[in-house]
């Protein structure tokens, strides 16, 4: 019976002592005030990021495709030179075919 009595009071204890848990909101509402500005900066933190990742996104492209012009002119270069160098290997041939009919005459 007395171990009823003590657990009927603790019993009480605990509720009371959750009431006036309770009626102090102050500290919470502190608390999701501060949640609050700190998920607002987050998410403006997060548009700046994507921001800057969009930006960085359409440097990378305008560089890919200015890379690319410069690989086109590269071949183009290098179609060129091969010709030029095919030209130049057939004229050496024509004046050695000249040199060697005069010097066998």
């Amino acid at each position: 019976m007395k171990s009823a009595i003590v657990v009927k009071v603790a019993a009480a204890a605990v509720v009371v002592a959750g009431l006036a848990g309770c009626q102090d909101l102050k500290p919470l509402q502190a608390d999701v005030a501060d949640l609050k500005s700190q998920v607002s900066k987050l998410q403006s933190d997060l548009a700046a990021a994507r921001s800057a990742a969009d930006a960085a996104n359409s440097a990378a492209q305008s560089a890919s495709q200015a890379a690319s012009g410069a690989q086109s002119t590269a071949n183009q270069a290098l179609a060129a030179a091969q010709a030029s160098q095919s030209c130049c290997d057939a004229t050496n041939e024509k004046i050695d075919r000249m040199f060697r009919r005069s010097v066998s005459k």
